[in-house]
């Protein structure tokens, strides 16, 4: 899509919290109009319908519009981004194995400034599952190269939470 329609999707995810939770309804109508100014087969279609529908508290009816996304062939960043989206929806309705099992190859995907959300969204996804060392050594893993000292240190201990003794 161009520029201007571009401009216009941001602007309106930048506004989400001005609407809350009693104009949830509209916020998903604006998003609606900018998505039927696409061309019918364009995946960022179900992908923002998705997104306003996960945003306003509806991951249920959000999972099949993901899944519609990528079956549509959603590429590069939004491909990813809806992956992430959708394994947190899919977690959100109960589907914790549906999520880990969507997730887990992002992990060894092209790292892109999405691989924290990627690990953030598996850990969500493993607690929830009752593998709570899983989930631990990857949010541990994800913060060690953020922090200031200790990088190596943290990285160490999330690998020993999870390889066998």
């Amino acid at each position: 899509m161009d520029a201007d329609w571009e401009k216009r999707i941001a602007a309106a995810w930048d506004d989400l919290d001005t609407y809350g939770e009693e104009r949830a309804e509209e916020f998903r109508a604006r998003i609606e109009a900018l998505v039927g100014e696409l061309p019918e087969a364009d995946a960022r279609g179900p992908f923002e319908r998705a997104c306003a529908f996960d945003s306003t508290g509806h991951s249920d009816r959000a999972v099949p519009l993901y899944e519609e996304a990528l079956a549509q062939g959603i590429d590069g960043y939004h491909r990813r981004r809806t992956v992430i989206q959708l394994a947190s929806s899919l977690r959100n309705t109960g589907r914790l194995q549906e999520a880990i099992t969507l997730l887990t190859p992002e992990l060894d995907a092209e790292h892109d400034e999405l691989d924290d959300a990627v690990r953030a969204t598996l850990a969500l996804c493993l607690i929830d599952a009752d593998r709570g060392r899983e989930a631990v050594a990857l949010a541990v893993g994800a913060l060690a190269p953020h922090l200031p000292r200790y990088q190596r240190s943290m990285a160490n201990y999330a690998r020993l939470l999870v390889e066998p003794e």
